[in-house]
């Protein structure tokens, strides 16, 4: 036997044990050639002071393995926290999340017999960089930061995924209506890519309607590819109307290292009491065992799993009067499956397995060179909350003061215009954008900016609290206009 490959394993917080012991009793079971490396994670380092949930000397054990089968942890509430799932995502450059969803029916529960889709969802970027302010006593803001390469990684990943699979379509969901310039992108990304792939069906949709589709007639999707926020919100409904959040499990693909782990929580309300669901961790293990190369061991899992699920041998969460036969604990299920290793179901469709190479997925796309980068003008945003919020006073104050090179253009307050031709009906917060450009649309300087920054505050006696810079690439305006602008 070759040497075993050494993997990094945690236990995490809640139902995590008992639903890791469980899975590695099946792994070990069925022959997997592992070696686990335990590091702690989740409530005990966090009550150590340690703000991201992980150790720093446990990042040793992950960058030597490179591989990290995960058990859910629990994040304390508060402020000073961070997501252990985020920072290991983003910290290892794990940008491809990657969430099969299937009908296990008349087994399992669910409206859609026929659902079969996989869920890939971009992992490092969107509002999930979490980078917020306070800006005002009313306002704060998240920022939402998308890139061309993180764009191109994630489509061309999914388009990869669907070739190796044999799947015949991937459908993007953006909100490119409304966010034209971040969703935007991710959408011309992905139309650029598709012509990659002319075997495979491309189709784009809002999001709104896709999720709609998606929890009315999944049947018609096949691969998703989608920016962070939406993966991981339609990624939970997709499992759940498959039929439970608890069977599912997530791979965390990389370029070099990748992580995996079940969908759902840690469930304190019910950890100790031998009666958790461990099939989530027990398919994000099969998946793990795909990517380091051991796929028929992986294949003999999951035949087993589905063996026991066929044979109604079930947990609480999914046991139904009528078809399961059997209701059992976390223990008893995992030894269910280890009996069933070997054996393929009879009516649930077995598996095949191919991995995808991440390493060797990205390479830039054909981009249009930024030939010219044009400064025209600046936001320039204020907190203030006097004179009743009359956009007309704050619009008065501004305008005596901006050089006549850089005037004022409008004020908008959360998006929508309130001056020069506000509406009375428009709610106002304390929270103003306040557009300056050349009336001709001619660049400007960074040293009309300054001069500009330096008499609202001198002189206007106003509080800047965030400035944006405007921009033309390429001769196109690379900023939003507000609402009525």
């Amino acid at each position: 036997m070759s040497e075993k490959r050494k993997i990094t394993v945690a236990y995490g917080d809640g139902i995590g044990p008992e639903i890791m012991h469980a899975t590695l009793d099946i792994l070990h079971a069925a022959g997997a050639n592992i070696a686990p490396e335990v590091i702690e994670i989740g409530e005990k380092v966090y009550s150590q002071g340690v703000s991201t949930g992980i150790a720093p000397s446990a990042w040793d054990s992950l960058r030597s393995t490179k591989v990290f089968l995960k058990a859910p942890i629990t994040t304390p509430q508060g402020g000073g926290f961070k997501s252990l799932n985020v920072t290991t995502r983003t910290t290892l450059g794990l940008y491809a999340n990657v969430r099969p969803c299937r009908a296990y029916s008349p087994y399992i529960s669910t409206l859609h017999s026929h659902l079969d889709l996989v869920i890939i969802r971009e992992n490092e970027e969107d509002l999930y960089a979490g980078i917020e302010h306070q800006q005002t006593g009313e306002v704060v803001q998240c920022l939402k930061l998308i890139s061309r390469p993180g764009c191109e990684k994630i489509i061309r990943y999914a388009f990869e995924y669907a070739k190796a699979y044999k799947r015949k379509k991937v459908t993007c969901f953006t909100k490119d209506n409304i966010m034209k310039l971040a969703d935007g992108l991710f959408h011309k990304v992905f139309n650029e890519i598709g012509e990659e792939y002319p075997d495979i069906i491309k189709e784009h949709m809002i999001i709104d309607i896709g999720s709609a589709m998606l929890a009315d007639k999944p049947e018609t999707l096949d691969v998703i590819v989608t920016l962070n926020l939406y993966g991981d919100i339609i990624s939970d409904i997709a499992a759940q109307i498959a039929g439970s959040v608890g069977l599912g499990g997530s791979a965390n693909i990389g370029e070099s290292c990748a992580m995996f782990e079940a969908i759902h929580g840690s469930a304190p309300p019910i950890a100790g009491k031998d009666i958790a669901n461990p099939s989530g961790l027990i398919n994000a293990a099969i998946m793990m065992l795909v990517h380091i190369g051991q796929s028929d061991i992986a294949e003999k899992i999951n035949n087993a799993w589905l063996k026991t699920i066929e044979d109604g041998i079930h947990t609480a969460d999914v046991y139904r009067i009528g078809t399961s036969k059997e209701i059992v604990g976390t223990k008893a299920f995992a030894e269910a499956v280890i009996n069933n290793l070997g054996q393929v179901p009879s009516r649930l469709k077995p598996v095949e397995f191919q991995s995808v190479d991440s390493s060797k997925l990205y390479h830039q796309t054909k981009t249009d060179a930024i030939t010219t980068k044009e400064l025209v003008g600046i936001d320039v945003f204020l907190d203030w909350n006097e004179h009743d919020r009359d956009a007309k006073v704050l619009g008065k104050k501004l305008e005596a003061v901006a050089p006549a090179a850089l005037p004022l253009k409008m004020i908008s307050n959360r998006g929508v215009t309130v001056y020069p031709e506000g509406k009375p009906e428009t709610f106002h917060s304390d929270h103003w954008r306040c557009r300056f450009v050349h009336p001709e649309g001619k660049p400007t300087t960074h040293t009309v900016l300054l001069d500009l920054l330096k008499r609202i505050n001198d002189e206007a006696k106003l509080d800047v609290i965030k400035t944006e810079n405007l921009y033309f690439f390429n001769g196109e305006r690379a900023y939003s206009l507000a609402q009525g602008e």
